[in-house]
Parts: C-alpha cells; structure tokens; sequence
C-alpha cells in the first residue's frame, strides 16, 4: 500500500497540492483522474520522487519515503516499476534489450537468468518470439506491452502507469487496461493510474482520486462514479457527447 498524508507543494507563489491525503490499495488498480492543470501528474511525480514536496508525508507500506536520503530511497525505487506515456522505448535497442535493461542496470544475475525473465514477462503480456524485433517495428499496442514487460521484469511491488492508453485506439487501448488490471491483481501489486481516459476509469477503477485545482475533490470506485452528485467531478466526467449519453 501506498498512503500519501497532507501532501502541499508550491511552485513559488503557486499553491498546486493542497493538503492531499489518500490511500492506494494492493492488488486493486488505483485512477486518478482530473483536467489538465488540476495537479494530478505533480501528484504522481511527488509520490515516485521526481518531485519533493514541501510538507506532508508518503509511505510506501509503512517506510517513510519522504524522510529517506537518496541511498535509502533506491531500495524503494528498485520495487517500482513505471510505464511512461510514450512508452519511453529505445530506438536502438530491440525488444529483448529493452526490456533487460532494468535487470542490467540493477541486478548481478548471469546472462542467462535475465534471458529468461525477459522470456517470462514478455509471454505474460502476450508477446511471444518478438525478441529481436527493434522498436521502429512495433505498432503502437505492442510498444506499450513491451513497456508494461519492461517495467514488470524487476517484479515490483509498486507499478505507476502516465496516460498508458495515450495514442492507442479503443479497441488496443481496452486491451492494455485490462493487461494492466491482470498484472495488478495476479502479482498483488499496489497501481497507480495516471489518466484521461473515462473507458479506463469505468472498466478498471477499483479505486478513483478526483484531483481538482490542486484538492483531493472526490474519492470512490468506478461504479459510484456516474451515481454522484459532485458537480465538478460531473462536469469532467460527462464533458463529452459520448459520456453525456450515460447521464441520461
């Protein structure tokens, strides 16, 4: 579990988190959603570190991260794993190399047994003999399972997701929210969302934070979504013509 307490940073005379606490369940997949500037992806980069609040406290169960110097905190980095917006692939490595990376960067194991961890995440998000295939090659569904192998491959505790449908279509993109849904509830694994997407949030939101102008707005579960009466959390949820039909 992942708790975050009274979180509030500012950038200068700007107020962007105020007073945030809440609470990311294991094994359920964690959304947050809110508009553009509302404070939701400061949010997600405070509670991996990227960016240092000014007060408040982040716990990732029960380990103080906000009080640990960097040494102490790469302990709790290497039980993270993170699937950025673009992917974040390297052109010039293929997918085998790809995903090794983190394994070469943070374990001593031989050749061999990250070849075989490579094997075993990328058979679990359904990618089979793609190894040698370089990134340029894939299409846009298979560069984010690759990602979501990637990040995976150092079978983390905690697994942060930014926008992972951005730039798919429907169809893929209901693919890989269900991918990520199996991986959290298979490996017990504490997920965080970071997302737009309302399909996301309906299909697999155990859990939804509502971010509004910097505020915890709203807290509840995909179901109790289209059932309150929270006008802001309305406005965001049903802005479109296509979510406006689920009002009626």
């Amino acid at each position: 579990m992942i708790e975050a307490k009274n979180l509030n940073k500012y950038f200068g005379d700007r107020h962007v988190l105020i007073d945030v606490s809440h609470h990311f369940e294991k094994g359920q997949t964690n959304l947050v959603i809110g508009q553009s500037g509302s404070g939701k992806t400061v949010f997600m980069k405070a509670l991996v570190g990227l960016i240092e609040v000014d007060t408040g406290e982040i716990l990732y169960d029960e380990r103080d991260f906000t009080r640990m110097n960097f040494e102490q905190r790469k302990t709790i980095r290497q039980e993270i794993g993170m699937l950025f917006q673009g992917s974040a692939l390297f052109d010039s490595m293929n997918v085998e190399q790809n995903v090794m990376f983190p394994l070469n960067m943070f374990t001593n194991k031989t050749f061999e047994e990250k070849l075989e961890r490579v094997n075993f995440v990328l058979k679990r998000v359904n990618l089979e003999d793609v190894n040698k295939l370089m990134t340029p090659e894939l299409s846009g569904g298979m560069r984010k399972r690759v990602a979501i192998a990637r990040a995976i491959a150092m079978n983390p505790k905690y697994l942060f997701c930014d926008e992972p449908n951005s730039g798919l279509d429907p169809q893929t993109s209901g693919v890989i929210d269900i991918l990520i849904k199996e991986i959290t509830q298979e490996y017990q694994i504490t997920t965080i969302v970071n997302t737009h997407d309302m399909n996301s949030v309906l299909s697999i939101g155990d859990n939804v934070a509502f971010i509004f102008k910097g505020k915890l707005w709203w807290t509840g579960s995909k179901d109790e979504i289209l059932q309150t009466d929270n006008r802001e959390l309305n406005d965001f949820v049903f802005g479109t013509e296509l979510t406006s039909r689920l009002k009626k």
